[in-house]
Parts: C-alpha cells; structure tokens; sequence
C-alpha cells in the first residue's frame, strides 16, 4: 500500500495544523480540501499543491482517498463523518467527535457497521508525558486516587468569538468554554482516572456575548470514588497554562501545560518530571499547538488503518468526554440560578 490519501473538511487554522501534521507523515498525502471559505480553502490548496473544493461530497465524488480529517465547526463533524463513511472512508475528527452524543453515536455505528477506522484528535493521550503518568496511575504508583482538581483558566478576547460564525453558539459549538476549550482536560481526567458516576454543575456567560457558557465549574465523582473540581473559562485575563493535580493514598502528581512538573510520591519516580514543550495553548494571544502533537495521532491513525487495529482514541472513547460534558451541562441546567 502506498501513502494514503488525505482529504481535510474546514478552512481554519485547526486544519492547516491538521495538514502540517500530515505533511509531516512519510505514509500520508496532503490530496484535498473543503471549505464554505473559498479563499482560505484555495490558499491551504496552492500551500500544499491540493485540490480544493467548496462542499464535501463534490470533493468525495472527485478525488480518491482513503481518508479525511474533519476539522469543520464541532457540530458539523458527525453529519461529515457520516459523508466520508457511506464513501468507504476512514474518519479522523477534531474534538469533540460532534456536540450530541446522540449524534457521536449514529457516526460511531455507521463507522463500525463499515470496519472503517474511527478516531479522535485527543493529542493528550500520545504526549509521552502523560503516557508515562497512565502507566504509573495504573500500575498503582499514586496509589488509590482520591482527590483531583483540573483547572482551564484561559483567556479568549472578544473577536475570538465575534469574528466566527459558530464559536460560542449552541448549534455549532454546543456551548463554549467547557465543551470546546475544557474538552481536552475532561478527555485527560477520563482516561487517568477511569468513567464518573455522578456530576454537579454551575455555569455562566460572564464575560462574551456568546450562546455558551465562558465559565464553567463542575464536580465529579467518579466510580472509583475519588473526586474531583474542574474549572473552564475562556475569561480568565491574561490566560494561564492548564494544571491538573491527582492525589492518591501515595502522593500527587501536577500537570502543568503539557508537563509533568511535580510527583510528590511516597516511592519517588522522577522519570514522570518533564518540562513542557511549545507555546502555551492558554495564553491571551490563542495559539495552536505545535503539529508534532498532532502528528503523533496522524501517524498512530495511519498505523491503525494499516493494521486493523483501534487507534489511540477511537470513537467509542472520544464519545466519553462529549458525554460526560453533556451531563455537565444537564446539571447546571438543572441547578438553576438560585437567589438569597
């Protein structure tokens, strides 16, 4: 089999990191793109010697591929999805894999049904930091967990959403600072911490004129019976790195950023201390991450199509973050305001 072919949905700035990413990948082809933004879709074209087009299904009827990577607005990634499936498509999607479970769960069947690989870009699960501290939460290293706070205090200014015609909305984006910016940490204390039982929930518009919320507190009690505090805003001037702190029975390790900056063990492990790596994805001038993240998916997704095999986040596990953001939204619709 020779390099698979690439097809990318959107136009923005996620997708040319989706498309360095693949650039970057020896067995895969930057081939196409869409976009309802012809200028910015025709300039990603020319940059990586594409083609381009201006909706999905005339890209899937012209041009062969093996695969596309959706990079549209969230609520938009299952209805693609779904397109590159029927085509006999693999599918990588940007978080989260859509803003409904409901929907997460018509791409996750039509993926299965076909065995066509299904993966989501949860570039955290990859990071050999946090590699290392799964291996070390499970093999017990923290002991029992006990107490978690994960904290996404970043800052977004006001043209971040005004400028878009979908950030902040609830059709498109499913809400805001939770969903799209805090998705990555919930994904993060899913996979170290194992599945919740039972959420509380508060949230606010306090800051942008947005739909969604751009803050957003959440209480977690996980099946385990730890706990844990996480803390969403996109209104937090000028933007902080994100931090996770996990407390088992044997001590507490911190994330910080993309780094393991502490591990406060009972048994010491220094091999979890890292430095992080890139610019700061809080900071008040938004940054991407650095493609290599993402070229670590890209390339176990490749892998994954070429083995038959799961990839590191398939569909059935990006669908954890989405449902546990929904239940978190439910809970704070739930709590209501209360006055005294």
């Amino acid at each position: 089999m020779g390099a698979l072919r690439v097809g990318f949905t959107g136009g923005g700035g996620i997708t040319e990191t989706h498309a360095r990413a693949v650039r970057e990948c020896a067995d895969l082809e930057v081939v196409a793109f869409c976009g309802t933004n012809a200028e910015k879709t025709a300039a990603l074209a020319e940059e990586y010697g594409a083609r381009h087009f201006s909706r999905l299904d005339d890209m899937l009827r012209a041009v062969p591929l093996d695969l596309v990577v959706i990079g549209s607005p969230s609520g938009l990634h299952a209805a693609q999805g779904l397109e590159a499936v029927a085509r006999g498509l693999h599918v990588l999607v940007e978080k989260p894999i859509d803003v409904t479970t409901e929907r997460a769960d018509a791409l996750i069947d039509a993926a299965e049904k076909a065995d066509l690989r299904l993966g989501v870009l949860f570039q955290d699960r990859l990071e050999p930091a946090f590699v290392r501290l799964k291996t070390a939460v499970d093999e017990g290293a923290l002991g029992r967990p006990v107490l978690a706070s994960a904290r996404v205090k970043w800052h977004r200014p006001p043209e971040y959403y005004s400028d878009s015609r979908w950030r902040g909305t609830l059709a498109l984006d499913g809400g805001a600072a939770l969903i799209n910016q805090g998705i990555h940490t919930v994904d993060l204390l899913l996979w170290l911490l194992g599945p919740v039982a039972e959420v509380r929930a508060l949230t606010a518009t306090a800051v942008h004129a947005i739909e969604g919320e751009d803050v957003a507190l959440g209480l977690l009690e996980f099946e385990s019976g730890a706990v844990a505090t996480l803390e969403a805003t996109t209104a937090a001037w000028p933007g902080y790195p994100r931090r996770v702190e996990i407390t088992g029975t044997e001590g507490t390790v911190t994330v910080e950023g993309d780094a393991v900056v502490a591990a406060d063990l009972r048994t010491p492990r220094p091999d979890l201390i890292t430095t992080a790596e890139g610019p700061v994805s809080g900071a008040s001038s938004p940054t991407l991450a650095t493609a290599t993240p993402h070229r670590r998916v890209l390339e176990d997704f490749a892998h994954a199509i070429r083995e038959h095999r799961s990839p590191a986040c398939d569909g059935r596990e990006g669908r954890r973050s989405l449902a546990l953001v929904e239940a978190l939204y439910a809970a704070a619709r739930a709590a209501g305001p209360e006055r005294t």
